[in-house]
């Protein structure tokens, strides 16, 4: 049962910190907490299965030890397309160049080298682009074989051994999940896991795979870092439990001036729709190697916040760089400033989301409102399934969000949700009334630091046990 004093939250934006090498200890991942970290991001990328578990394991220990719900995100590969290996090991191509991409497995020179993908091949036109070594060097297509793409070179650039190949143009047959990922996934999710990050998502049906396998084990994160992704946003959306703006690979695929815009619109759309969304990518890329960012890597994070984003994230700042908790701290307090801004208290205020006609949605945007105008101390979304504390955050009330769902596994779930704290009271206090579900709201607002004559707004669902079924709200002051 997670359960300890903390106070109400200040900070409404979630912080997502990725393990590494510089941040494999307890006394680091902890220090990562207290400076701020919300989730702890396990990237499958690197490192190897007992390297995930023993930080797994430290997550959970921590997490017990300082009562505070602590998320683990999952991150698969997913396909890496890369080209082959030359006979001296890089050449350099100039504008202009001829240089062909085929199966023959010979070590490649100034005229061609191996693509092991037949499936690009395959599904690249002429006048596709392909971008090699993260878009450093751009190759068009000008002719095509069964096992072949004759290409000419529009950005000149070394190109050497096994570096990676984006296709922006096509939607490749590719699955999202490969081999290594159904098995990285299948020791993620027998470990215990939040999220899972699901890369090189292109089409709905890339997420349908993973959600058949996952089998609601986990939310999937969909990272949108294809053209083809932003193309088909709204069915993904409706389908994936969150999203990731992955900016990095996004920037490659994309023109680098769309990506602000494809960024305010992910999170504009994932609003809408109650889901989380995370902004990843180059956020404080500065301090993997100094102490403080750059003012525009400041002035980022900032837009994020403003933009609505229910997380940030730090990869190499935390994962391989040399200052992990001043990049934490820092971000955190970034946050804070904006957000204890007038302007940017009105700016969430405007950003405002139609209200459906559910009887849901209409209790949340009625807790909202009650609680701003009584002053109440917190809303308190008594849920089974993290769906209610989901909703109300879609409101994005300046009220501190207190969920009590019935599983610890739900509160690390909301620990990624905008304003949200995840209590888990579970089922050590069998709930047969209201009455029952306004005293554990109460005991919960307490705990976090509300005090007599406080009032709290409660929302839930009768009858009980039922997911999905809020239809209750309540105004309770705190005797």
């Amino acid at each position: 049962m997670i359960l300890k004093q903390h106070p109400l939250l200040s900070r409404k934006t979630k912080i997502v910190s990725t393990l590494g090498p510089a941040t494999s200890t307890r006394e680091l991942i902890g220090k990562l907490i207290d400076a701020g970290a919300n989730v702890f991001r396990l990237n499958f990328s690197h490192g190897n299965h007992a390297d995930h578990a023993e930080r797994h394991r430290i997550i959970r220990d921590l997490e017990a030890e300082k009562g505070i719900p602590i998320g683990i995100l999952a991150d698969v590969q997913g396909p890496k397309l890369r080209v082959g290996r030359f006979e001296k090991g890089k050449v350099q191509l100039q504008k202009g160049d001829h240089f062909r991409l085929d199966l023959n497995d010979a070590l490649g020179d100034a005229t061609r080298v191996k693509l092991p993908h037949p499936e690009i091949i395959k599904a690249a036109e002429v006048g596709s682009n392909l971008l090699v070594d993260d878009g450093k060097m751009r190759l068009t297509v000008q002719a095509k074989g069964s096992d072949y793409l004759d290409t000419i070179v529009a950005v000149s650039g070394f190109i050497s051994d096994n570096k990676g190949v984006n296709v922006p143009d096509v939607v490749l047959p590719i699955p999202a999940l490969t081999e290594k990922d159904r098995k990285d996934l299948a020791f993620a999710l027998e470990m215990g896991i939040e999220y899972v990050g699901l890369s090189f998502v292109q089409r709905v049906e890339d997420v349908q795979e993973a959600k058949d396998i996952i089998k609601g084990r986990a939310w999937v994160v969909s990272k949108l870092e294809k053209p083809q992704a932003i193309n088909n946003l709204e069915a993904i959306m409706d389908l994936t439990d969150g999203v990731m703006v992955a900016r990095g690979d996004l920037g490659v695929e994309c023109p680098p001036e769309a990506v602000p815009l494809i960024q305010k619109n992910i999170i504009r759309e994932a609003r809408k729709r109650g889901k989380p969304v995370i902004v990843a990518t180059q956020m404080l890329e500065s301090m993997i190697t100094t102490p403080t960012p750059t003012r525009a890597e400041a002035s980022d994070v900032a837009t994020a916040v403003f933009d609505g984003a229910d997380a940030v994230m730090l990869s190499a700042e935390t994962a391989s760089g040399g200052y992990p908790v001043e990049a934490v701290s820092m971000m955190r307090r970034i946050i804070v400033e904006v957000e204890k801004d007038m302007d940017w208290q009105k700016h969430v205020k405007r950003q405002s989301v139609a209200i459906g006609s559910t009887v849901e949605e209409s209790i949340a945007s009625a807790a909202e409102d009650i609680s701003e105008k009584i002053q109440a101390r917190a809303i308190v979304a008594f849920t089974l399934s993290g769906r209610a504390a989901l909703q109300v955050s879609r409101q994005r009330p300046f009220t501190p969000i207190i969920a009590l769902p019935s599983s610890d596994i739900i509160s690390r779930r909301l620990a990624v949700v905008w304003g949200v704290q995840g209590l888990s009271v579970g089922q050590e206090i069998p709930v047969h009334t209201i009455e029952d579900v306004v005293n554990q709201s109460i005991e919960a607002a307490i705990t976090q630091g509300a005090q007599k004559g406080d009032r709290i707004v409660v929302v839930g669902g009768l009858p009980f046990g039922v997911a999905g079924s809020t239809n209750t709200l309540r105004v309770a002051t705190i005797s």
